[in-house]
């Protein structure tokens, strides 16, 4: 058989396992991705605040400072003009871009202090930018702005000099703040570009490292997928029918190697079972063998019995009633006696002989389902038990019965069976009163034959349905023992159930189910054929059995 030996397993320096599991390979390569990952995060964020420092110093502080340096010095220059104009020519047009400087100064020395809060070295050149204007203001332009107008200020001429010096030193002090705001601005500008080259930097750098983590998820993904892959192409052959095709991985964690040694031992059970269940399929098919040649022996011996076993008993009777008729009254008593055994006995040898040939062709020979007018039936059987009724008193109803698939003949049996028990187990006390009954639960229907004889002691309720199991003796009611056992054989081939209804007092009430559809069919077994079982069988009647006790 395929499967019943197994190739040795696969090797090569090829493979490559590892103590690790796959929940380990996972777990630890996520830690570290995520280690990494967070590390280039914290490194990225800093490089990118880095970045945006430079930019609002430069953008917020430096460069802002810068220009309101540079309209610092242009309203200080606007303030020298206009008072230089005024002294040449004494008209007050002159004054207004003096007024309007000092407005521009203030705004911009606010600016500028705002701007350079914690710069100490450039407040301190703002500081002397203001306090050389201050002077200058105080020598040279307040006192000719107050000299009246409409005529050129004759102090303007002598102060010329000292107010160039003056003025000089507020350029030079001016000069001072600017450079030192442009160092800033540059160092400023230097930093912001010092702190993108670093941000691409790190940002190509985390860029590399994610390209490599994807790369060692595929790697290691192959090195599961791969295993899982041939474990699969292994499992597909063994699935196909190559039992003997040994399953194996070639590398990968632990886990699935073991899963792997755990399909090869599952591969190798089902190789030994299938090997079983050949060995066992063998044996069924011996005993199989076997049972059809008893069958068939069974089927001899029934009709041996059915012909062979008819004609001598035939003739064992024949001549015992001529034996009773010529020689009756001409022997002793006891000659007499012993005649009427004999003719008594092979009577009942018939009888039972024709009994147990009916019980063995329930469900042998008829297997036909037709529907069956139960109510028809029941008027037969009546009909048929009619001597019966009328002696014994017997009161026979019966409520509307269904028609049920089923066979006609076995049918009768069964009813005729159940009623002629009825009778003839009646209490000496009472006529007998029998009802059949019929109601539909689900997909069966429930007849019911209750009676008023003598009833069924309850620890009986089971043995009476046994073949040959009599309660009475052959004196109290005759029979052989055989009635509800073919009465059971009967409902169990419909499908049904048939029981005694032990909670009943007062009588019996038995109990069958009829399957409401017609069960699946059954395919005929191998038979004497029904002509020579049915005229070995001596033309058995339908109600053969009328007789048989319970």
């Amino acid at each position: 058989m395929p499967g019943t030996t197994t190739r040795p397993a696969r090797t090569g320096t090829a493979r490559s396992r590892t103590a690790w599991t796959t929940r380990r390979w996972l777990g630890t390569g996520v830690v570290v991705s995520l280690s990494v990952l967070l590390v280039l995060g914290a490194l990225g964020g800093w490089a990118l605040a880095r970045a945006n420092d430079a930019t609002e110093r430069l953008t917020g502080r430096t460069s802002p400072a810068l220009i309101s340096a540079v309209r610092l010095d242009a309203a200080l220059v606007g303030q020298e003009t206009g008072i230089r104009g005024y002294g040449l020519s004494g008209s007050p047009d002159f004054l207004d871009p003096y007024t309007q400087g000092r407005t521009d100064e203030d705004a911009a020395v606010r600016r500028l202090r705002s701007l350079l809060a914690g710069d100490g070295p450039a407040l301190a050149d703002l500081d002397t930018v203001l306090d050389r204007a201050a002077v200058w203001r105080r020598d040279v332009a307040e006192p000719v702005a107050a000299a009246p107008s409409g005529a050129p200020v004759s102090l303007a001429a002598v102060n010329a000099e000292a107010g160039k010096r003056d003025f000089d030193a507020v350029r030079a002090a001016s000069d001072t703040l600017r450079v030192r705001l442009e160092g800033s601005r540059a160092r400023s500008a230097a930093e912001l570009a010092d702190a993108e080259n670093f941000s691409h930097w790190v940002f190509a750098t985390i860029g590399a490292i994610v390209l490599l983590l994807a790369g060692a998820a595929f790697l290691g993904l192959r090195g599961i997928t791969l295993p899982l892959d041939a474990l699969s192409r292994d499992v597909r052959r063994v699935a196909g029918g190559e039992f003997d095709h040994p399953v194996d991985l070639p590398g990968g964690p632990a886990d699935l190697a073991q899963l792997g040694t755990d399909v090869e031992q599952m591969r190798r059970r089902l190789v030994e079972q299938l090997a079983l269940a050949d060995r066992i399929r063998d044996r069924l098919d011996e005993q199989a063998a076997d049972l059809r040649r008893s069958n068939t022996e069974l089927e001899q011996f029934a009709y041996v019995a059915s012909h062979d076993l008819q004609e001598p008993l035939r003739k064992v009777a024949s001549f015992c009633q001529l034996l009773q008729r010529r020689y009756a009254g001409q022997l002793d008593q006891r000659a007499d006696q012993y005649i009427g055994f004999a003719v008594d006995g092979a009577n009942r040898m018939q009888t039972l002989i024709n009994d147990l040939l009916a019980f063995s062709r329930v469900g042998r020979l008829h297997r036909q389902y037709v529907p069956v007018d139960l109510d028809r039936v029941f008027a037969d059987t009546r009909d048929a038990l009619a001597v019966a009724i009328e002696e014994t008193g017997a009161e026979v109803t019966a409520d509307p019965l269904p028609t049920l698939p089923g066979d006609t003949t076995q049918l009768g049996m069964l009813l005729q069976n159940l009623l002629s028990n009825a009778v003839k187990f009646r209490s000496p006390e009472r006529p007998p009163r029998i009802a059949v009954t019929a109601r539909r639960t689900g997909e069966h229907w429930e007849l019911a034959v209750t009676d008023n004889g003598i009833g069924i002691d309850p620890e009986f309720a089971e043995r009476i349905f046994v073949i040959f199991q009599r309660l009475h003796t052959r004196e109290e009611y005759p029979g052989n023992g055989i009635g509800l056992a073919m009465c059971q054989k009967i409902v169990e081939f419909h499908g049904g159930t048939i029981a005694v209804d032990t909670a009943h007092t007062g009588g019996a009430r038995i109990v069958l189910t009829l399957a409401a559809e017609a069960p699946a069919p059954v395919e005929p077994e191998q038979d004497a054929p029904e002509g020579e079982v049915g005229a070995a069988a001596g033309g058995h009647p339908a109600g053969a059995l009328a007789g048989s006790a319970r």
